[in-house]
């Protein structure tokens, strides 16, 4: 399942995953970045707690892509607890 935390005003949406087990027992969460375009969305995925770009498709610029960084990097452990709890409802 997927929980919308926010939406910015150029229409782009935070929405993070419930936690994902991998085979090997690994937790991942999924933040992901999407803007509705005229054609689709730009889209940035990030996985934690990794914080790797797993997914990127669209033209979101360079800048845009940092302020995601940094918001990732700052809001890590608290999208855990949101994905723990089965959203913001809950946590």
């Amino acid at each position: 399942m997927m929980h919308t935390l926010c939406k910015y005003g150029d229409e782009t949406e935070l929405v993070i995953s419930d936690i994902i087990t991998r085979d090997n027992g690994d937790e991942v969460i999924r933040v992901v970045f999407e803007r509705p375009t005229e054609h689709g969305f730009d889209t940035l995925i990030f996985e934690l707690p990794s914080y790797k770009i797993v997914e990127q498709d669209g033209k979101y610029t360079e800048e845009e892509i940092e302020l995601f960084k940094k918001v990732v990097e700052q809001g890590a452990a608290h999208f855990f607890e949101i994905a723990r709890e089965g959203g913001l409802e809950s946590a």
